[in-house]
């Protein structure tokens, strides 16, 4: 059993920048595929990036957001920087018990509680 819990979430304002983390517990990150995905109200819940020894990215934040992670802490960061108001959403970490990154949600096995990220206009 994989523990997820994001932090980090916040109001800021277009164009500023938030730095989520996913600190996990019950088992070492190091060679599980970790993501990021968000919902927004009313909308169905989107990947937005994986990473194992690579990473990748939605469209939507190539060149904005950047995910990394610290295998000696057990975290997983999100940075995101040049938010827009359409970034608002719940942000949450996700696992899956493979290494191979996925850009689907059914494939991540373990899910966190989810951070608010409120980008204002």
């Amino acid at each position: 059993q994989v523990q997820l819990v994001e932090s980090g979430g916040g109001l800021v304002q277009a164009g500023g920048s938030l730095r989520l983390s996913c600190a996990a517990s019950g088992r070492a990150l190091d060679n599980i595929a970790m993501a990021w995905f968000r919902q927004a109200p009313g909308k169905e819940r989107e990947f937005v990036a994986a990473i194992n020894w690579r990473d990748n990215y939605a469209d939507s934040v190539k060149g904005r957001f950047s995910i990394s992670r610290d295998n000696a802490k057990n975290t997983v960061y999100l940075q995101m920087n040049s938010l827009k108001p359409e970034d608002t959403a719940v942000y949450y970490c996700a696992a899956r018990n493979r290494y191979q990154i996925s850009s689907s949600l059914d494939r991540y096995d373990y899910w966190g509680q989810g951070t608010q990220v409120t980008v204002s206009s």
